[in-house]
């Protein structure tokens, strides 16, 4: 594929000078046009070092507003970074809605230089381009836009800018030794770009492949499809539906999926006496299994999800009350924040993953794209739809960078839910706990078990199973969640060992 590429081509200085400042009014156009119409524009510049990818960004940002781009220039991985899945850097620096973000080198680089030098072995390569493929499928099904370029060169063209660079006192300094070793190594760090080209080159985010041995030529191409891809994504917003699901969700279940929360028993439970040593003892276990985590470098996310009133609350504080405050962290989602709707809905949970060492705990999580976003209608029927298939994906990620992920759903009864509700209402140290939105929920039962069901059918996977919690009585409850917790630990303990 690479070599198909004519490097000859060539462009003159007149005509370059004549398109390349019509291209550059026009994206100063379509920057306007893209934060009106709240479209994020998604840049990823790849190729040969000392292809010109500094020199382009440059040219490129000084004919747009600083207030609405941002550019990235990616670097090795820092020691915090290293603690989390290899794509986490990325989502933390994604363009809001509106918004531009260069990447000067990308998430690409981790199956480049890192398979050149041996760091990322060449059997997970596969997977890693896979997570990539569902990264951008993600954002792109989320409306962003984005342009992906491998500027390729010659052997001896890359030789020669090398050269001329680290003689050049105000250049020299951005010639990395690695830069010397594309060049000492050129097939085989152009097999593994023509391997990424072909894997990663998708309907949602097709790769432009241009000759680079021409400056001015590149440019014109660069900024060619730039602006072609710009005004594609625009029309396709401008088109899009915007229609929200109608369709009753409990009629879905009756013929397509199994009613998982009828096979629960909600008459287990425990006496008071068994239930204080049973929790005493897996305190004290799970406790012991902190260390375990922090000395093994393993990253621990507990999730919980359920009924209003079903007890999360409690069982995450008996799940953390013996745990070192300095390892552990719960997050409590609810409603998106300003700034948070300006990305995917993903992105704000990508934020706050436990690292390496830590357990995180979430009360609540993305699971709420197919609860409450989409029983309420603030997503439309295609995007709750297509979460199963981004949740998953997403989850497949964490487990095969290590994770522990635990996922909880706490089921009680309708009839108990109104006792609990009762109780929050007269009591004046509980009713905070109880608002108008939870009678709502409540009236909606039969729309959220439908959706519960749904969940649990399309979401359950091997590596990251739900653990459905009878929750009736709050002893047998808190005790089960700690000790399945502290199962899963364990079992990946075993698996490293």
């Amino acid at each position: 594929m690479l070599n198909t590429l004519d490097l000859e081509l060539t462009l003159d200085k007149e005509t370059y000078k004549s398109q390349i400042e019509d291209l550059m009014r026009q994206l100063c156009s379509l920057q306007q046009t893209c934060w009106e119409q709240k479209l994020p524009v998604i840049v990823v510049l790849e190729g040969w070092a000392a292809a010109g990818k500094g020199s382009l960004v440059k040219k490129i940002v000084n004919y747009m507003d600083p207030r609405g781009f941002a550019v990235h220039p990616i670097l090795n991985p820092s020691p915090q970074e290293e603690r989390f899945p290899f794509l986490w850097r990325f989502w933390h620096k994604l363009p809001a809605k509106g918004s531009i973000g260069f990447f000067y080198h990308s998430w690409y680089t981790h199956i480049l230089e890192d398979r050149l030098f041996k760091r990322l072995p060449d059997a997970l390569a596969p997977s890693v381009m896979r997570d990539i493929n569902a990264f951008e499928r993600q954002l792109v099904d989320d409306g962003a836009a984005i342009a992906k370029f491998w500027i390729h060169l010659s052997r001896k063209e890359l030789k020669s800018r090398l050269k001329k660079y680290e003689t050049d006192e105000l250049e020299s300094w951005r010639v990395r030794p690695e830069d010397w070793q594309q060049a000492k190594n050129y097939d085989q760090y152009a097999a593994l770009a023509e391997e990424m080209i072909t894997y990663t080159s998708t309907g949602s985010a097709p790769w432009t492949l241009v000759e680079g041995n021409c400056q001015r030529y590149a440019r014109i191409k660069v900024l060619s499809q730039l602006v072609a891809t710009i005004v594609q994504a625009l029309d396709q917003l401008k088109n899009s539906p915007k229609s929200h699901s109608t369709l009753a969700p409990q009629q879905e279940l009756l013929s397509t999926e199994p009613d998982f929360l009828a096979k629960v028993d909600l008459n287990l439970c425990l006496d008071k006496e068994n239930y204080k040593q049973r929790l005493r003892q897996a305190q004290v276990e799970l406790r012991k299994l902190q260390l375990s985590v922090f000395k093994t470098n393993i990253p621990v996310l507990v999730i919980f999800e359920g009924w209003d009133a079903a007890g999360k609350g409690g069982a995450i504080k008996r799940l953390t009350d013996t745990l070192d405050p300095r390892s552990y962290k719960v997050n409590s989602f609810a409603a998106p924040t300003t700034e948070e709707l300006q990305h995917h809905y993903l992105w704000r949970f990508w934020r706050h993953l436990p690292g390496a060492r830590t357990i995180g705990i979430f009360d609540r999580s993305w699971y709420g794209r197919v609860l409450v976003e989409r029983i309420e209608g603030f997503a439309t029927e295609i995007e709750w739809r297509r979460s199963y298939q981004e949740i998953n994906e997403f989850e497949a990620q964490l487990t095969d960078s290590g994770y522990v992920l635990v996922k909880f759903w706490l089921h009680i009864s309708q009839d108990e839910q109104l006792l609990r509700f009762e109780e929050r209402k007269n009591n004046p140290f509980k009713q905070y706990k109880l608002t108008e939105e939870d009678w709502r929920n409540r009236e909606q039962w039969n729309l959220y078990y439908v959706a519960v069901n749904q969940m649990i059918a399309r979401t359950s996977t091997p590596a990251a199973p739900w653990t459905i919690i009878p929750g009736n009585d709050k002893y047998y409850a808190r005790v089960k969640v700690l000790e399945t917790v502290i199962e899963a630990i364990k079992a990946e303990l075993k698996r490293r060992s």
